[in-house]
């Protein structure tokens, strides 16, 4: 009888993951992963029971970091995955609200017809000037969203059927269907806010994960590697581009909702440069980093700025310039290293 070859013995990783995988037919999530599962739920509960602990002011404070958040959300979607930084979302931003203004005052209150209406009007604008600003890269495309973004103040600061440099004002309160009642108390505006943001936030994901998102990673990782391809980058770019502003639209109309005023200083350059702010500061090309960066920006600019005498922005900039040379990849880029064990010696 001729013996057969000897099998190599599996290694001790591979017992491990055959073990996880067909022990008992269950399967075994990572712990990393199950850690950040753990996480998210805990924090998504924190934010739903926030109107239950907390008082009216610190529930519109609240709200309007996760609306700014989603606006930051769409900034990194194109200065983080897709590597196109940019100064002009301040532009569909206010679209967004805006439109949603306008509907609420001329047409209905419902929140779910000024979201709809916010963000079709904000992608359509991004649709139309992406066509042209995409077709530039680098410092050329950001100074053209920046032109873009000063563009649309200008022209809201002359615009007299939105209010011109008054301002967008008499913003009926919202609500959840077309002729119910109107939501008069904080808690249930956050909540609808919430819902626009984690929407949001889904939406996002979604496209980070799917085959335009690998696409968007790919015209920032090597642009002129796809090219050599043979693959079209413009159209990658320029829906990348529309749907950051369908979302920094969907995050006008969560503002405005619970401000019930918008005017041009709400979409002006500083606006811009703390969405930008708050990308770098929270980790670029991460979606819930940057959501971190916002809560930071808003929270010392809205809140510690009044103990300090005013001068948030000014702690912003001291912030900025400590966070780039200790976290150069932003809160969310940040390693934590454990100490060293020495290896225990044996006994020959």
């Amino acid at each position: 009888m001729m013996r057969s070859k000897a099998q190599p013995r599996p290694s001790a990783a591979d017992r491990t993951g055959a073990s996880a995988s067909t022990g008992g037919g269950r399967r075994h999530l990572p712990r990393p992963v199950l850690v950040s599962r753990v996480a998210l739920g805990l924090a998504l509960l924190v934010l739903a029971a926030l109107p239950l602990f907390l008082a009216p002011y610190p529930i519109g404070l609240a709200g309007r970091i996760l609306a700014f958040a989603l606006l930051v959300v769409s900034v990194d979607l194109l200065t983080g995955v897709t590597g196109m930084p940019t100064l002009g979302q301040v532009a569909y931003f206010g679209t967004g609200a805006y439109a949603a203004g306008l509907v609420g005052i001329h047409m209905d209150s419902s929140a779910v017809l000024q979201l709809l209406v916010g963000s079709a009007a904000a992608a359509l604008l991004a649709l139309l000037t992406g066509a042209v600003a995409v077709r530039t890269s680098g410092i050329v495309f950001l100074m053209v969203t920046l032109a873009i973004g000063e563009l649309v103040h200008r022209f809201a600061d002359s615009f007299a059927p939105v209010g011109a440099s008054n301002g967008l004002a008499g913003i009926p309160p919202i609500s959840i269907l077309p002729g119910g009642e109107p939501l008069e108390l904080a808690g249930f505006i956050y909540w609808w806010v919430l819902a626009v943001f984690l929407l949001g936030m889904a939406v996002a994901t979604l496209v980070v994960k799917s085959p335009l998102g690998r696409s968007m990673r790919g015209v920032r990782d090597g642009e002129k590697r796809l090219h050599a391809l043979g693959q079209q980058t413009y159209p990658v770019k320029l829906a990348a581009y529309t749907i950051a502003g369908g979302l920094a639209g969907a995050a006008g109309t969560a503002w405005v909702a619970q401000t019930r005023f918008f005017s041009p200083g709400d979409l002006g350059f500083d606006v811009a440069a703390f969405a930008l702010l708050s990308v770098v500061l929270g980790g670029a090309g991460t979606l819930w980093g940057p959501v971190i960066g916002a809560f930071v920006v808003i929270l010392v600019r809205d809140w510690l700025s009044a103990y300090v005498d005013g001068r948030g922005a000014l702690m912003l900039g001291v912030l900025f310039v400590v966070a780039v040379y200790t976290l150069p990849r932003g809160i969310a880029g940040a390693r934590w290293r454990k100490p060293l064990r020495r290896p225990r010696r044996t006994s020959p």
